[in-house]
């Protein structure tokens, strides 16, 4: 799902383009980053790490509450197979939670992305 709507943000677009500038602005074996740039980079990797979590954690957190929910049912009836039922329910809940949350997630999808563009942009103009 992310792929597609990396591609329907024309990023597959945007990253040749960004390859192509990286040839002409930094020609090969020429890389010499700041420490500016590094630290950058590193905040960067900090920043895509959290914008990860608040991408996963509505679906992470529903599940978590089914499968609590099935734990209990398994305690109070252990005859019952929960196996059976309890993961065509999780695959329908993941699901249903990743449509509800898809509006968020293009926009921190594409937050995070367009970041990621500026400090390639960013890192590649203070290397030159």
């Amino acid at each position: 799902m992310i792929t597609l709507i990396f591609l329907a943000l024309n990023g597959h677009l945007i990253m040749i383009e960004m390859l192509a500038k990286s040839f002409h602005n930094l020609p090969v074996g020429m890389l010499v980053p700041s420490r500016d740039g590094l630290w950058q980079l590193v905040n960067w990797g900090s920043d895509m790490f959290t914008g990860g979590m608040l991408i996963a954690l509505p679906a992470v957190a529903a599940l978590l509450l089914v499968n609590l929910a099935f734990g209990v049912t398994t305690r109070a009836a252990p005859q019952l197979n929960i196996f059976a039922v309890g993961f065509p329910v999780m695959i329908m809940v993941g699901l249903s939670f990743m449509i509800l949350t898809l509006p968020t997630l293009t926009s921190h999808f594409s937050r995070l992305m367009m970041e990621s563009f500026e400090l390639i942009e960013i890192f590649l103009a203070s290397a030159h």
